[in-house]
């Protein structure tokens, strides 16, 4: 009997792709806002972004990260929505809320810097894992198309029109905002340094997240049953498939390749096809630089 995997069911469904899509949403915020708030606020390691600048203020005046990260987010938000669109408007107000309960339920309420208490560390670690979990955060919720506000706008905007990746972006903005943090008089030059490394890793880590989900493979079955395989491929997974006439040299026989290219998310449920319809199919599989077209990247120029 064939196991029934739950989250792939919900996935499938068009209310359970939007209730896991939000979900993810909010997890990757939750994980930016618990790496700031634990791992560099604490050691007055000032970060980039809108939580930087927020950040820069709490450690100055002492109002809360979650207030004046709303507050800024406001005015980019407007921005976002004429530039990016409606759709693009509701995610970010979503994850723009997120960000900023979430500041305040972690520092506020839960005063989660007491309970993990990350000064124990040495600095430079908790910059070296507050970069990293805050990377793998925003990257899953660029991934499921929210994202958590500020500069992070700002490179979707630049993004939609050339092929620049986020981080990219986010790399220039950043360096502007970690540096303006001389202007608190307890701020030292160690902690900037340790700002530029949170900086470094956080660009590295979410380029990293989000180009590994969008990771393609080239995948060319040699099989005599090519049409069962591209039929069920076609139908199942709901990724185009090419057949390529060939002759084998060896066999001097015609023969029929499969070509598909496809997700990494969907490599598995094509091996497991491939599998059941012909165990014996020689699978030759090539990672992708790069796809353009329908259903996979946009071409821009």
């Amino acid at each position: 009997m064939q196991k029934i995997n739950p989250i792939n069911t919900i996935r499938k469904t068009s209310i359970g792709k939007i209730i896991w899509q939000y979900f993810m949403i909010i997890l990757g915020v939750m994980m930016y806002t618990f790496a700031w708030s634990v791992f560099l606020i604490p050691q007055h390691i000032v970060g980039g972004g809108v939580a930087g600048i927020s950040s820069i203020i709490f450690l100055g005046t002492g109002i809360p990260v979650g207030i004046s990260n709303f507050a800024i987010n406001i005015v980019l938000l407007l921005v976002g929505i004429k530039t990016l669109g409606s759709k693009f408007g509701i995610n970010t107000i979503f994850g723009v809320v997120v960000a900023s309960l979430s500041f305040i339920l972690w520092q506020q309420i839960i005063h989660i810097e007491q309970i993990i208490d990350a000064t124990q560390f040495e600095p430079f670690m908790c910059a070296i894992i507050g970069a990293g979990i805050s990377g793998v955060g925003i990257g899953t919720t660029f991934n499921n198309g929210g994202n958590s506000g500020g500069t992070d706008i700002i490179a979707l905007i630049i993004t939609k029109y050339k092929n620049i990746s986020a981080g990219t972006v986010i790399l220039y903005i950043d360096i502007f905002i970690i540096a303006s943090a001389f202007i608190l008089p307890a701020m030292s030059i160690t902690n900037v340094v340790y700002g530029y490394i949170v900086m470094f890793v956080f660009t590295y880590v979410l380029d990293l997240t989000i180009e590994g989900n969008k990771q393609s493979y080239q995948i060319m079955v040699f099989s005599s049953k090519a049409d069962e395989i591209a039929d069920a491929i076609g139908s199942g997974v709901k990724r185009g498939v090419t057949i390529i006439d060939a002759h084998g040299w060896y066999t001097k026989n015609e023969q029929k390749i499969v070509m598909v290219i496809a997700r990494k998310q969907d490599k598995v449920e094509i091996m497991r096809i491939i599998k059941l319809l012909d165990p014996n199919a020689f699978i030759s599989i090539d990672k992708v630089q790069g796809v353009f077209g329908k259903n996979f990247d946009t071409l821009r120029l």
